[in-house]
């Protein structure tokens, strides 16, 4: 065998390693880039508003649109049992204030501790009924009949599920972004003629991971989720009111 006929037997061997290992790792690099699944290829259980981990690989690869988002995040779920911290600016002209969040969730339970501009630490503790509040320094503890949207309203953070429910026309725009280290989709949502919204919802968590208002183009609120959400809870959260009544334990 002459070295011409030697050279062409190793080019073409070259050829087809690479072509073997393109086939193996550039086909999900691709995906990745590309999304190739259609919103139509998810069969009806995505309606159960369960997410396993192949569906969450399955989200990066549908063209999130304003025609898409909502279904997309139907899929999603929060946690059952978490702790997270963010916190929530109220802007003006002139000025702001924040809230610093602590949020503990277990279960049916739910533990919110704030402190607030005035440097007053409030804590909200609920269970499937009964929303219990009260101040550090006082033991006198109000309640309330727990309402579906009763802890996040307590967090002063919106409830992104309500874009569920919006006329598709509302939303302006809809994408996939990285908004503080978690891949997210953003939706941004034209309440009235001078409200525009904008949510940044985990695919991985489903919990908010950050939210904006803007009234005629200035920025009036803005929640910033800013470590990283810690599953399942820490044993160590107490879910226990100043009398010493324990209302859920690990």
């Amino acid at each position: 065998m002459d070295a011409k006929n030697r050279l062409l037997i190793a080019v073409a061997i070259t050829c087809l390693i690479v072509t073997a290992l393109f086939a193996s790792f550039g086909r999900n690099l691709f995906f990745i880039q590309f999304p190739s699944v259609s919103l139509a290829e998810i069969d009806d259980s995505s309606s159960s508003h369960t997410t396993s981990p192949e569906q969450e690989q399955e989200l990066w690869r549908i063209d999130v649109t304003t025609d898409t988002v909502q279904s997309i995040l139907a899929t999603l779920n929060r946690p059952e049992s978490y702790y997270r911290e963010l916190s929530v600016e109220t802007l003006w002209d002139g000025g702001s204030s924040t809230i610093y969040v602590q949020h503990w969730v277990d279960q049916d339970y739910s533990h919110i501790r704030q402190v607030l501009p005035s440097g007053v630490v409030r804590h909200d503790l609920s269970d499937l009924t009964t929303n219990y509040f009260w101040y550090e320094g006082n033991e006198q503890t109000f309640s309330i009949p727990i309402e579906e949207q009763t802890t996040d309203l307590s967090q002063h953070i919106p409830t992104y599920e309500t874009v569920l429910s919006l006329d598709p026309s509302m939303i302006l725009s809809a994408n996939y972004e990285m908004k503080n280290g978690y891949a997210c989709v953003s939706i941004t949502v034209q309440r009235t003629p001078s409200c525009v919204e904008q949510y940044w919802v985990s695919t991985e968590h489903g919990l908010l991971m950050g939210a904006e208002q803007k009234l005629d183009g200035q920025l009036v609120y803005r929640m910033t989720g800013y470590t990283s959400i810690t599953t399942p809870c820490p044993s160590s959260a107490s879910f226990t009111l100043p009398d010493g009544e324990i209302l859920h334990q690990f």
